[in-house]
């Protein structure tokens, strides 16, 4: 996503940017690499001995070079995604084209420099990663939860899934994912059994994980070697609606009805109690030095995590029911109840909207690892989309409402929530 929509200046790379260090003096240089006569024959010095510039010139593409291009020939252009505009103009998608560099002939390489390329080895194409999206999805099999599922975590090594509700969280082994039958491995009973158990937050090493909802405290629960509390954290308001976690997990936040409570996780100590205004706290997401916070009065905030203050506020027109971000944290998801997927920059004034115009009760966004796709789950139905051109990879009905939803950070399982069991999905590439 970190390229997900872009937009460069056309200026090209100033001569008085720092060329790379070239090393130390003649007099102690050791025999230079192929490697390392190509980077110095690539600079030459025009004038004084300090002055360097590079060889080549580099073109940044314009906005004017930029071509979207539709992407999508399925039904969902359609019946779904309608219209993807962006905030105020007329483009009916935005899939950047291809970027394109030119060179001066009075800068082409000489002929030692080609030879020195010539004696570069090729990259063998299995050393070459590439990110694919799925391109399908195979129901492998049903967690008996018993209840509501409301929250779900998975983790990949060792391969768990936690799902959460009223009274307890049930533990799944990898066995359980492919089956239907099978009981938990471990139960977590809740210290009240009328607790419920609203959201739920898996840390980056997956040795822990958060929980929060009708409980009046947050829980921190050590996941190995055996399940178990670690600790609780009194929270100031009856019902937690939404957790987010820092990328370096040292920072929770945690939304209730008019403000949300930032701790120190790792010490549990409650930093702050920022308020919020009342009806815009119902999620909670956080992108580097910033958090954000939406709900039922349709404003999608953002707020400074050093100094507290509003940074922006987008009215997004639609009551707000999920916040995400992708892995980058450059882009921001905010999925609202006429499930319109509104897609914001987290650093520039970049907003877009696809609209979709159909009421929902539930839309539950979460972005894979990868980064290649995002989830979203309406009501019902699985839509699997790739990243950036919105085009569906694959859709999927259940029977009744999907109430949450996450996706393995190897990206290799979604499991979704609902009436009374988890429904396990392996990903196919």
């Amino acid at each position: 996503m970190a390229a997900m929509f872009l937009r460069c200046g056309s200026h090209p790379l100033s001569a008085a940017e720092t060329p790379p260090t070239l090393g130390p003096s003649p007099a102690s240089r050791k025999p230079s690499s192929t490697a390392h006569r190509l980077k110095c024959l690539l600079w030459r010095r025009p004038g004084s001995p300090g002055d360097l510039q590079p060889v080549t010139e580099m073109h940044r593409i314009s906005q004017q070079q930029l071509h979207p291009q539709a992407q999508d020939t399925s039904e969902l252009q359609h019946m779904w995604f309608s219209e993807a505009e962006p905030e105020g103009g007329t483009s009916s998608s935005f899939q950047p084209g291809a970027m394109t560099g030119q060179f001066s002939s009075s800068s082409l390489p000489n002929r030692e420099v080609w030879s020195l390329l010539k004696a570069i080895p090729p990259i063998p194409d299995e050393a070459v990663v590439t990110r694919k999206s799925p391109r399908g999805s195979w129901r492998v099999g049903t967690l008996r939860h018993g209840k509501r599922v409301n929250a779900i975590a998975i983790s990949s090594a060792p391969r768990h899934v936690y799902t959460c509700g009223t009274g307890y969280i049930r533990v799944w082994d990898e066995d359980a994912l492919h089956a239907s039958d099978r009981a938990p491995q471990a139960q977590l009973d809740l210290q009240d059994p009328r607790n419920r158990v609203l959201t739920c937050k898996l840390f980056p090493d997956e040795q822990s994980l958060i929980t929060g909802g009708m409980a009046r405290a947050l829980t921190l629960w050590d996941l190995a070697p055996t399940p178990q509390i670690r600790a609780q954290m009194a929270s100031t308001g009856p019902t937690c609606f939404s957790l987010a976690l820092s990328s370096d997990a040292h920072i929770c936040l945690a939304s209730f009805k008019g403000f949300v409570e930032i701790w120190d996780v790792q010490n549990q100590i409650l930093i702050r109690k920022h308020e919020v205004p009342p009806y815009g706290s119902r999620c909670v997401d956080v992108t580097g030095f910033k958090f954000w916070t939406g709900g039922e009065d349709t404003i999608l905030y953002s707020w400074d995590m050093r100094s507290y203050r509003k940074l922006q506020q987008h009215n997004l027109c639609h009551e707000i029911l999920s916040i995400t971000h992708d892995p980058s944290e450059e882009w921001v998801l905010a999925g609202l109840r006429m499930s319109d997927i509104v897609i914001l920059h987290a650093h520039r004034e970049e907003k877009y909207k696809a609209v979709v115009q159909r009421y929902t009760n539930h839309h539950n966004l979460k972005f894979a690892s990868c980064g290649t796709c995002f989830v979203s789950t309406l009501d019902e139905v699985i839509h699997c989309l790739a990243a950036p051109s919105l085009r569906r990879l694959f859709q999927v009905k259940e029977r009744y409402d999907i109430l949450c939803c996450d996706v393995s950070s190897d990206s290799q399982y979604l499991v979704t929530g609902s009436k009374e069991s988890a429904t396990v999905y392996q990903l196919l590439y």
